[in-house]
This record gives structure tokens, sequence and C-alpha cells, in this order.
């Protein structure tokens, strides 16, 4: 690993990376390999998640290609020195912000959307001029050899590389000095990736997840709501880190809610979701005894059923849940919905206040007041008004959590951002040099305060 990591330091110095034609031209070549191996990719999904082929395309290849287009239009333009203004205490200079890339990164991804978590922010790090190492999750195996053998195609080990392996090639990693770390996945690996990375004061992205609530207000479109929340809730089977984690809805409305969250659930992914073919399966029969201790009987409305062997859970919905129910104590990360009631709009507030700041939040109303009451009252990754999911799916927004629901953001211009370090430089004139500076006397204070007070 020390060898691997150095070779790559040693490329990077050389200067390789520093064109804006040579990154351009790199990224040209990994979209061209991944539309080659297009199929392969999703069927690789298939094969580690039991994707079909239009979830594996939405949430993984497509998702891709969406970044890389947005990516490659802008990146002359987000690369290029930017001038500042300058103060009257600086007459004579002028002042730029280089973009310089960090050096040598390291992308740790997850397994639940392996390819798209694992490219989308490899585009940032050669946009931006990086070499990098990836480590894909050995849970999907399929999909970690076929991202291995596109990078292998395209890239030089020397300037981007993937390292396949479990914990131990991880900690092996982590081990060595990078200049910038990227990780997506828990919290409780996220703390120790955090740990090492404060050892050589690395600088990390973390994005991690959280209890994400879906807040229906009175007032709701709860046609709709049921609806967007569903398809949110239960793709790729509630394994995403910004799923809806529980409803949070106005008593007044939960009946005729559930009415419609079952009806389009039924819809959606039919009475027997476990047996379908394109139906998600569960990462690994531990994540389903995880999810179904989770299942009160008494509490299902609909679903409730799984089968470890298949590693399938149906999506499951939950009634008349509490706070203190187990359900509620961590981030599900499944197809289970528990829905809650409030009275008063201040129980909304203290509900999400009780946990960590989540990844996302969603809100369902039509009432700008009730907007602004939530968004100025809540700290949350990001979210929508009215849908769900649907922010992480834009390049012009930055994705990202707060808390422990992750440090730093990406996407479009933020996955440059986060690969670039903002180099400030002053360049002074040699015409003519102004006094004040050299001659502290009271006459210069007068003069400073005047042009800073």
């Amino acid at each position: 690993m020390k060898e691997l990591v150095q070779r790559q330091r040693d490329y990077f110095l050389s200067g390789a990376t520093r064109s804006i034609s040579f990154r351009k031209k790199q990224l040209y070549h990994l979209k061209e390999e991944v539309q080659r191996r297009e199929k392969d990719i999703l069927a690789a999904v298939r094969d580690d998640l039991n994707k079909g082929e239009f979830e594996g395309y939405m949430t993984e290849v497509g998702f891709f290609y969406s970044e890389l287009k947005d990516m490659m239009k802008n990146m002359d333009y987000w690369a290029s020195p930017q001038k500042q203004k300058a103060p009257m205490s600086h007459t004579g200079s002028k002042s730029f912000v280089y973009k310089d890339p960090f050096g040598t990164v390291l992308i740790i991804g997850p397994w639940n959307y392996p390819f798209q978590l694992v490219m989308t922010p490899l585009i940032g790090a050669i946009a931006s001029g990086n070499t990098a190492v990836i480590k894909p999750s050995e849970m999907t195996p399929q999909t970690s050899m076929i991202i291995r053998e596109i990078i292998t195609a395209v890239f030089p080990e020397e300037y981007v590389v993937v390292v396949e392996g479990g914990a131990d090639a991880a900690e092996a990693l982590l081990e060595q000095k990078f200049d910038y770390i990227f990780f997506t996945g828990s919290r409780r690996i996220g703390r120790k990736v955090m740990m090492k990375a404060a050892e050589r004061l690395t600088p990390v992205t973390l994005e991690l997840g959280g209890k994400n609530p879906a807040v229906i207000s009175e007032d709701a479109n709860l046609k709709m709501a049921a609806k967007r929340i569903v398809w949110g809730k239960f793709l790729n089977a509630g394994q995403t880190c910004v799923a809806p984690d529980y409803v949070l809805i106005h008593e007044s409305c939960r009946r005729q809610f559930l009415k419609l969250v079952v009806q389009y659930t039924k819809k959606y992914f039919g009475p027997e979701a476990r047996g379908k073919r394109t139906y998600p399966r569960i990462i690994s029969e531990a994540h389903v005894d995880r999810l179904a201790s989770y299942i009160n009987p008494d509490k299902v409305i609909h679903g409730g059923g799984f089968d470890r062997d298949f590693r399938k859970v149906e999506p499951t919905i939950m009634m008349d849940v509490t706070l203190e129910d187990e359900v509620m104590q961590e981030e599900i990360f499944g197809p289970i919905l528990p829905i809650v009631s409030y009275q008063y709009d201040h129980e909304i507030i203290e509900t999400v206040r009780e946990r960590p700041d989540p990844l996302a939040l969603y809100l369902f109303t039509e009432s700008e007041e009730m907007e602004t009451f939530i968004l100025q009252n809540l700290s949350f990754g990001g979210g929508c008004i009215n849908d769900t999911i649907m922010h992480i799916t834009t390049p012009y927004l930055p994705f990202g959590g707060v808390g422990e629901s992750g440090m730093g953001a990406y996407h479009g211009k933020d996955s440059f951002d986060t690969f670039t370090h903002r180099k400030s430089i002053l360049k002074q004139t040699t015409k003519f040099d102004l006094p004040i500076r050299y001659n502290p006397t009271k006459n210069t204070i007068k003069t400073l305060k005047k042009m800073w007070e």
C-alpha cells in the first residue's frame, strides 16, 4: 500500500495531471468505457443487490452520466483563477484565487449504491487534477470487480487504481498518508476514518446518514405525499442514506394517509414484493435479522414478511408507532416505514431535535408559513418540499450532511470544489510603495482608521 500511494504521489508531483485538457481527456475515456461496459455494470448490480435494469440505470449509471456531463461542460471555468477585489489599503495590488488539486486522494465507497457512490466522487477528483485510490465495498463483489476492470482499462495505476478487499484492506489504506479522504458509509465506520485522518491532519468528506423525517402537515396534498414517500422509501429496498426514515404526520389526516400509502405500496410493489424478481435484496442475512427485530406485528398495517435465505424484506408499514419503539432508535436502512403522529407544530421540532441532525428532511405542505417554520428551526443536510430524494439528483445542488450525518458536500461544482484547494495569491506592484506600513506614527494610525473603520 505504501509503495502504491508513493507511486501515485510521484505521478501527481510530475505535473501530469495539471493540464485541464488532460483531465477532460481522461473523463472522456472513462465515459467511453462505462458506456461500453454498461450492460455488465447493470448485471453486476443485479447480481449483488437484485436491482432491476430500470432502477440500476436510474440510480447508478444514469446518475454517473448526469454528473459527468455537467462536470465536462463547466470545469474549464471552475478551474480558472478567480480575480478578487482589493481594499484601499492594498492599492497597486491584484488578488487571485488559484484552484489547486490536493494531490493523492482516497475514495472509500459503500455497498448500497456501489457504482454511483464511487464513480461520482471520482469524477470530481479527476476533474480537479488529483490522483485517486478507490476502495469499493467488499459486500458487492461483482460491482467491485467491474469497477476495477473499468478503471484498469482506462487509467495507469499510478494515476487511478482500485484496491479490493475487506476491512483489512481499508485499514491498511488508512494507515497511508493521503492528501484527502472521501468516505461514504455508516457513522460507526465514519468515526474510525476521521480518527485515522486526524492522525495526519488529512481533510475529509464524510457522507453518512441518519433518521430522515418526512413531515406531513394537515394541509398537505396527501395523495402526492403518499406516492412520493412510497417511491423514496422503498427505492433499493430502503437501503438509501437519504430515504425517508419515518413519517411524522398531523393526527387529523393520518387515517387518510395510511389508506393512500398502503394503496401505492401495493400498486408499485405488489402484495408479494419479497418474491418479485426485480425487488432489491437486503445486503446480508445479518441486516435481515436487524430489520426483522424492528417489526412489531401488532403495529404492522401492511407487509411485515421477510425471507432470511433470499435476503428479502417486504415493504412494511407500521402505524401508531411511538418514539420509544425499537424501530425509532436507530436509522432503519431498510423497507420499513413507521408512522408517528403529532398534534401541534412544536412537536415536530422537539421530535427531530431529540435525534442527531438528519441527512435529509422532507416536508409536505401547501403553506409557505409552514415551510419557513421548518426551515428556520431545524438543522439537516438537505431535503425537499413536497418530494423525496430528488434534491440529490441535480448537479446544481450540493449534497452533504451536517453534524452526525456527515461533513462536506459534493455533486456538480461542489464535487470540483471538494477536491480542490483554493490558493490565495496577492500580486503587488513594484512601481511604487506606500510608506504607511513602515511608519508606525499617530498619523498613520489615523489614516488606517479612515480606510478600515
